[in-house]
Parts: structure tokens; C-alpha cells; sequence
């Protein structure tokens, strides 16, 4: 009887793991069959906020608006409300070396880049909220995942970094040690690059995180085999099926990590302005490799071939690109 009763048991849970494999493990957006679905909504409509802060961050890049805010206070301020205000800012961005290519700036233009910048960073402080408030509340009422509190501190932690590598890539634009530059001043593209790649790794992690919160407890953290799903699945599949999964899985890391390659040197494009040197594709010059202009001769010594790779017009746009 008992071994009559287990043998239904196991046709019972292959059956259950084979229709699981055939549909897929769907998301569980009700809070009925996963009492985190609320948690999962609000960190995907947070990832939304971020990605949306990225946009607006290409358009202030794209407007010239990051260097008309010279100063950085951590719980952010209201714009000039007068005219006297407005002057007094004005002047303050007089006293820094954009002014000086820049000098025929009316105040009306200058409230414009200054807009920009200000709603940047504003926007900013409100995605901090739009994570901080709730995450508080969730974890009060103990409804944070298992597994899940740590993730929700690195992310709490690099939206907090952001802020701070934001204003250091902003002072790169701002020293007096810009005063002699005839090239168009702008921010180290170095630091704009690591400036971009948080914003991409915190808006990935949001992602991760909200769909992984969604599966639960398909795929539950730190729960026993029992319960899930995942596993088992993965324990009735064959070495053949496991195979192809795997081959998968890094098929999807490759292109994730090509992903991320190309966003990084896509900073390093906009970085040093070479987004227009080359208006034709996918010949650069009529040259699939133009390597002329890619290797600058001042900066081809030992010392200083990386700036060549990252700060030559050619070779940054040929590696975005790529």
C-alpha cells in the first residue's frame, strides 16, 4: 500500500515537472500565489525610474548642461527663484573655465542647461526615495524574500555611490587646470564612463532582482529542495537537456557581457565628443579599419598607450562599433 502510494507520488511529480517544463515557469504577478508580488512591482517600477534617469542624463550630455551647476549639496536644492538669483548663479558660472568658450551665453540660455542639470539631479534624489521609502516599509512588515535583504542593502548602497561618482565626474569639468584647454571642456571621459556604468548596473540589478522576486517560490533563495521548483525541474532533466540549458545560460552571459562593453565604450564616445567624426558605416573613412587616425603617434609610448585607446577619436568609435 505504502509503496503503491509512493509510486503515484513520483508519476504525480514527473507529470508536475513535465508540464512545468513544457509551460515554462511563469511569473507570479498575484499576490494570491506570491505574497512578494508587491514587493517585485515596486522594484521594477524603480528600475523604470532608472532607466529614465539615464535618458534624461543623455540629454543633459547632449545639451551641454552638466557643468552649469557648480556646486553639489547631497539633499539638493530649489533652483534661483528671481531674477538677483539667477544673476548671482549666473556669475558663479562665469568664475569657471566653460565660461570662457562659452562667453556669449545670454542669461535665458544659461537658465536652460541649468534646468537640465538641476532636474538631473533632482531626479535622482527622487528615485532614492522612490527606493528608500518603500524599502523601509516592506521590511518593517517582513515582507522583503528570503535571501533578498543583502541585495536590497548593495542597491540601497550603490544608488547612494551614484550620487557621489556623478559630482566627481562633474569636478573633472570644473578645475582651474581646465583654464588652458582649447579643446571644448568637458568632463573626463574616464569618469563619465564609470558614471554610466553604475547607472547600467544598478538599473540591472533592479531588473534581476524584480523579475527573480516574481518567481518566487518557482525559484525561491535560500529555501530547501523541497520547495523548489527550479530545482527540481533541473534535477528531472537528462545530461543532454542540462547540456543545452547550460550552453544557453552562457550564450546569455556572452551577450550580456558584449552588452555591457558596448555601453562602457559608448561613454568613451560621447566622452570625448567622437560621436560625429565619422558620419558613414560601416566604413570609417571608406577604410573598415583606419588605422592612420586610430594610432596617435603622441600617444602611442608605453607610458601612454591606454589614453590612445580610450581618448583617440578614431579608436574609440572603432571599438564601439565593434
Amino acid at each position: 500500500m505504502v509503496a503503491s502510494s509512493a509510486a503515484r507520488l513520483g508519476v504525480k511529480q514527473i507529470c508536475s515537472n513535465s508540464q512545468l517544463i513544457q509551460k515554462g515557469l511563469p511569473s507570479l504577478h498575484s499576490k494570491v500565489l506570491n505574497p512578494y508580488a508587491p514587493v517585485a512591482k515596486w522594484i521594477l517600477t524603480t528600475s523604470g525610474l532608472v532607466a529614465g534617469m539615464v535618458h534624461v542624463g543623455g540629454v543633459t550630455r547632449l545639451t551641454k548642461s552638466g557643468l552649469s551647476m557648480t556646486d553639489w549639496k547631497p539633499l539638493g536644492s530649489l533652483p534661483p527663484m528671481n531674477k538677483d538669483e539667477w544673476t548671482q548663479e549666473f556669475n558663479r558660472y562665469k568664475t569657471f573655465p566653460e565660461w570662457q568658450q562659452r562667453k556669449s551665453m545670454t542669461l535665458e540660455e544659461f537658465k536652460y542647461i541649468f534646468y537640465w542639470e538641476w532636474g538631473h539631479r533632482m531626479l535622482g534624489r527622487g528615485v532614492g526615495l522612490a527606493f528608500a521609502l518603500p524599502w523601509g516599509y516592506f521590511a518593517f512588515r517582513g515582507l522583503i524574500p528570503p535571501g533578498y535583504s543583502n541585495r536590497m542593502k548593495a542597491l540601497f548602497a550603490m544608488g547612494g555611490t551614484q550620487g557621489l561618482v556623478g559630482w566627481w565626474m562633474v569636478k573633472s569639468g570644473l578645475g582651474e587646470d581646465r583654464l588652458g584647454d582649447r579643446k571644448e571642456i568637458r568632463v573626463s571621459p574616464y569618469r563619465l564612463a564609470a558614471h554610466l556604468g553604475m547607472a547600467f548596473s544598478t538599473y540591472s540589478l533592479l531588473l534581476w532582482t524584480g523579475l527573480g522576486i516574481f518567481q518566487y517560490p518557482n525559484d525561491a533563495i535560500g529555501s530547501n529542495n523541497a520547495t523548489n521548483k527550479l530545482q527540481d525541474i533541473a534535477k528531472s532533466m537528462t545530461k543532454t537537456s542540462l547540456a543545452l540549458a547550460k550552453k544557453v545560460r552562457g550564450g546569455a552571459i556572452a551577450v550580456t557581457g558584449l552588452t555591457a562593453l558596448t555601453v562602457v565604450s559608448g561613454a568613451f564616445v560621447a566622452g570625448n565628443d567622437a560621436g560625429n567624426a565619422y558620419n558613414t558605416f560601416p566604413l570609417m573613412n571608406e577604410q573598415w579599419i583606419p588605422l592612420d587616425d586610430m594610432i596617435d603617434p603622441e600617444l602611442s609610448s608605453p607610458v601612454s598607450i591606454y589614453r590612445n585607446m580610450f581618448e583617440n577619436t578614431a579608436m574609440v568609435q572603432w571599438n564601439h562599433r565593434v
